[in-house]
Formats: C-alpha cells, sequence, structure tokens
C-alpha cells in the first residue's frame, strides 16, 4: 500500500493546532499561524512568509463586511434602537405567546445575522431576551438554551454566514445565491425550538409588570424613528437584489444604514464606539486570517487533495459513511472553531459531494459546523448564554441542547442527501 507524506502533514498541521489550542491555550488564531508555519517547515517549503502573507488576506472583503456590520450593531445598540425593537415586540405580542416566542427568536438571531458571530447575538440581544423569558415565567436555564440556540441560527442565517464564505472561498464559489437556502435552514428551526423550549412555560403578564425588565425610555422620546436606521437596511439589500446596478456592497450598506443612528435616538461618541467595534471583532477578523493561512497551506502541501480524494474514496466504498463523517467531526472540529471546521473539514466534503447542488450543500455543512459553538470543552454559545442568566455551570444550560443539536445535524444532512430535488422547489 504506497504511504501517503500528505497524511504526515495533515497529522502536523491538526497535531500543531490541537496542542495549541488544548495544551498551551493559545488563541484560536495563533494556533492557526504555528499551525500552518510547522506545517510548511515540515513538506520542506521553508520560510516562505509570503504564503501566509497571502492567506491571512482570503478573506479580505469579508474582514470589511463584518467590521461594517459591527458598526452598525454597535450604532443601533448605542442609540437605543435595539432596546426599542424589543419594547415594541413585546409589547404588542405579550398576549400572543404563539407569536412572541418566534418574534423573540427572530430578535435574538438578529446580531449574528449581520456579524456572522453566534457570540454578538448571545450578548447583545440575547442579553435583553433572556430577563424577558424569565419574567414570562421560562427557567432560567432553558432562558440561556434559547438565546444560545438563537446565537448559533443567528450566525447561521442571512445575509452573513462566515462558515459558507470560508467553504465558499476554499472552491472559488462566490457568495451568491445563498440567502433562500440559508433562511429554510435556520428560520424554521428557530420558530419550532422557540416553541419547544418556552411555550408550555410562557404565561401571561401585564405590561407593567413586564416594561420593568425593559429599557423603554429611548422608544418613548424618540418613537418609530429609532427603526429607521433598519429600514434603511432592508431598502439598501432588496435594491442591491432586485436592480443588481444600484448595489453598492455589504459594507457600504451597512456603514450608510447606520448614518441616521447619528441623529436619532441617544447621542454617543462616533469614534469611541466604532473603535469598541472594531475591538469586538478583532477575535473573529484573527480566526479568519487564520483560516486563510491553513487554506493556503493545504494547497500549498497538498493536503486539501488528499482529503478530496480520501473523502471520495470512503463515498464510493459507502455512501452513507461521508455522512456519518460530516455530522460528526465537523461538530468535533467545530468545538475549537466553527470557521477552522469548515476550512479544514466544509471544503474537502463539499467538493467530495460533487453532483449535488453546491449551494444548498455548503449552506448545510455550514450549518452542521455551527454547532460546534454547542460542543465542550469551548461551546461557546452555552458559555456566554450562562454567563448572562447568571449560571455558574454552562453544562446546565448544555444539556437542553443536545437532543436540538442533535435534530439540527439530521435536517442539515437531509438537506444535503436531497439537495437536488429541494433546489427545483426554489425559484
Amino acid at each position: 500500500m504506497p504511504f501517503d507524506i500528505e497524511l504526515i502533514y495533515f497529522l502536523v498541521l491538526a497535531g500543531a493546532f490541537l496542542v495549541g489550542c488544548f495544551a498551551l491555550k493559545l488563541p484560536v488564531s495563533v494556533s492557526m499561524l504555528i499551525a500552518s508555519y510547522l506545517t510548511m517547515l515540515v513538506s520542506g517549503n521553508g520560510l516562505a512568509i509570503r504564503h501566509l502573507v497571502e492567506g491571512s488576506f482570503s478573506f479580505l472583503d469579508t474582514f470589511l463586511v463584518i467590521i461594517a456590520a459591527m458598526i452598525f450593531m454597535r450604532f443601533m445598540t448605542e442609540n437605543g434602537g435595539l432596546d426599542a425593537l424589543t419594547v415594541v415586540i413585546i409589547k404588542y405580542l405579550r398576549n400572543y405567546p404563539v407569536l412572541l416566542l418566534p418574534m423573540l427568536m427572530i430578535f435574538a438571531m438578529f446580531p449574528g445575522m449581520i456579524t456572522g458571530s453566534s457570540t454578538a447575538s448571545v450578548l447583545t440581544a440575547g442579553a435583553i431576551v433572556a430577563p424577558v423569558l424569565i419574567t414570562l415565567g421560562v427557567p432560567t436555564t432553558i432562558a440561556g438554551a434559547f438565546i444560545a440556540m438563537a446565537g448559533v441560527l443567528g450566525m447561521i442565517a442571512p445575509p452573513i454566514n462566515l462558515p459558507v464564505m470560508i467553504i465558499g472561498g476554499g472552491i472559488d464559489m462566490p457568495y451568491v445565491g445563498f440567502t433562500l437556502p440559508l433562511l429554510l435552514l435556520t428560520f424554521p428551526l428557530g420558530i419550532v425550538f422557540s416553541w419547544t423550549f418556552a411555550l408550555k412555560h410562557t404565561k401571561k403578564v401585564s405590561w407593567e409588570e413586564i416594561s420593568l425588565k425593559l429599557n423603554t425610555k429611548g422608544f418613548e422620546e424618540h418613537g418609530w424613528l429609532l427603526f429607521i436606521p433598519i429600514a434603511a437596511l432592508i431598502v439598501l439589500m432588496i435594491l442591491g437584489q432586485l436592480v443588481p446596478f444600484l448595489s453598492i456592497g455589504l459594507p457600504l450598506t451597512f456603514l450608510l444604514s447606520a448614518v441616521p443612528t447619528l441623529f436619532i435616538g441617544k447621542k454617543f461618541n462616533l469614534l469611541t464606539t466604532a473603535k469598541n467595534a472594531v475591538n469586538d471583532v478583532l477575535p473573529v477578523l484573527g480566526i479568519l486570517a487564520g483560516v486563510g493561512m491553513i487554506l493556503q497551506v493545504m494547497t500549498l502541501t497538498g493536503v486539501r487533495g488528499f482529503i478530496v480524494i480520501n473523502s471520495l474514496s470512503a463515498q464510493a466504498i459507502n455512501p452513507g459513511l461521508i455522512y456519518a463523517a460530516i455530522a460528526i467531526s465537523m461538530p468535533l472540529f467545530g468545538a475549537i472553531s466553527a470557521f477552522g471546521s469548515s476550512s479544514v473539514l466544509g471544503v474537502p466534503f463539499i467538493l467530495a459531494l460533487l453532483g449535488q447542488d453546491q449551494i444548498i450543500v455548503g449552506a448545510s455543512l455550514a450549518l452542521v459546523a455551527g454547532l460546534g459553538d454547542f460542543m465542550p470543552p469551548t461551546a461557546l454559545a452555552a458559555i456566554f448564554a450562562a454567563q448572562v442568566i447568571g449560571e455558574d455551570k454552562y453544562s446546565r444550560v448544555l444539556k437542553h441542547l443536545i437532543i436540538p443539536g442533535v435534530f439540527i445535524a439530521i435536517y442539515a444532512i437531509l438537506f444535503i442527501i436531497f439537495s437536488r430535488q429541494i433546489r427545483g422547489f426554489l425559484p
């Protein structure tokens, strides 16, 4: 049996990455840098730093989108727009829990939808939603599971999905045509889980009681004007889709939509808020730079081709093996980083599934990778959700996410298996 040197390179890459993350407790981005560098040395490519530099700039356009989206999110938070949106949802739907709970789920997903970060959802909108759920009668740990789920689904929902962008970047597939598949993969799950988590616990409460948990001052002073930035964002995005020559790109769309926040609502310091927004996303940008380096090195050393060929071989022997591998390996690797899982495993898997609808497969793989934010020991979504609700042990939140996580994996795999049939029903 011939020996594959690429296997050694892959083991060096994966081993160095794991040692950096778990043994040395280094940031994920730094571990990716070290793993990429060591793999280049072992493969005989020496000090070819240019490959690391080129790789780190692979997602430059994505960097701009994330920074602009986080600035928009921060401005909306500072001027009171995010609080006002919560007030409106709860004030008018509090007596209709079947409608209220899905709206709270979508609201909690919103920051992740425009930043591509589950953490952003949990720590911003999730921190607003959790006390409301508890006031409605939802147990504390279940409220934590609710916002953790919103974080992961928001990270995968459109318009910004970083795992899909990473997978697409690895196979030169543009980030076009993903909106509807991503909506089908996330919004039905969000609605169902909002009911399964909280509906049986929800009780009717008076506006006087629940308003004590909300910051109503901004909406009382400025009313519906606070929603002009969100309306501008929606209009610009729709125009960009319907009239392509009017498309100005997502970074400029977010920045222009943020302009009204400077004149409406609570006043805030523009430069300080923008600086804080960039600081918030620096860890994510670092991980994306590291992912770009790993993709570059995997291509340089032949590791990517090695994984693809073996994935195709496994599929030829037993087509079910690749689906089992996706459902198991991507969430496990995602425990380190959903972005790393998308690059190291998502790219080879989508190449191994040629013949299926690539857009739906890429979106589904991103959903499976997102489950990594539920996986210990990192379990970012669960850990931050536990912090928001004041729970010391995140395992008490995580236990409510095990069965939903399995359901999500099955749901995504079914989308992959029937991707061509699903494509036939889409416009």
